[in-house]
């Protein structure tokens, strides 16, 4: 488990899979992450994140509001075979947006890649009008790269060393 000021960042589990399929079941939240889908689709989806940190040793975490206790999205990351790269992402219930969930779980995110992966750089697969994720992968100083591999995204990289300034992290 890691964690920011306002932020819990853990492992997901069986205990996400209520919060985890209302999530996926908002077509706005998936706009941009393949569409809704139905509770079936949903557990698939908590065991493939879940399911990877046992085969990569790293997924996405589900987030969790220190205030409240409730799982409010899942932000880390992810590097499947034939993706473009290891990326750092993140998506949110849209109860939370605006409130700088993102740029707050993305940017310790990438503290916990670049310390305990050892990566180098990490990518921000965003399709092209997601203003909102774009505007985080600028916060958190990502710059934008062409790709060839994923030409109908925008890749923005993070680069260790060039990440914004820590978003309310702790240890």
């Amino acid at each position: 488990m890691i964690e920011t000021k306002r932020l819990l960042l853990r492992q997901p589990g069986s205990e996400d899979l209520a919060a985890w399929t209302a999530f996926l079941a908002d077509a706005e939240v998936t706009r941009f992450i393949g569409g809704p889908q139905d509770a079936a689709g949903a557990w698939r989806n908590l065991c493939l994140f879940a399911g990877a940190w046992t085969v990569r040793g790293y997924s996405n975490f589900s987030v969790i509001e220190k205030a409240t206790g409730r799982w409010i999205g899942r932000a880390g990351a992810w590097n499947p075979p034939g993706w473009p790269g290891k990326e750092i992402g993140w998506a949110f219930r849209r109860d939370v947006w605006g409130k700088g969930y993102a740029t707050e779980a993305a940017t310790r995110c990438l503290d916990w890649a670049f310390q305990e992966l050892g990566w180098k750089e990490a990518i921000h697969v965003i399709h092209p009008e997601n203003a909102a994720s774009i505007a985080v992968a600028r916060r958190i100083g990502a710059v934008l790269r062409a790709s060839e591999t994923a030409p109908e995204k925008l890749i923005y990289v993070s680069s260790r060393g060039a990440i914004a300034p820590k978003a309310g992290a702790t240890t």
